[in-house]
């Protein structure tokens, strides 16, 4: 049987924390930031956690993780 691949795509979109869980980067911060509130731009700061709907769909993409 050979070996299962990982999606390179969602392995650079997403990275398996110690506990588990999967840790994603917020949308809407690369450009066009102008027209944003400041508010908006600051509550985009730092990696959030990945909604449990789409856990399972983004495990199969990373057998490996």
């Amino acid at each position: 049987m050979p070996k299962m691949k990982t999606k390179k795509a969602a392995a650079k979109r997403f990275t398996v924390r110690n506990s588990g869980s999967i840790k994603r980067g917020q949308a809407t911060k690369r450009h066009l930031l102008t027209k944003r509130t400041t508010k908006s731009k600051r509550h985009r700061r730092g990696p959030v956690e990945l909604h449990a709907a789409d856990v399972k769909s983004v495990r199969r993409m990373l057998p490996n993780a």
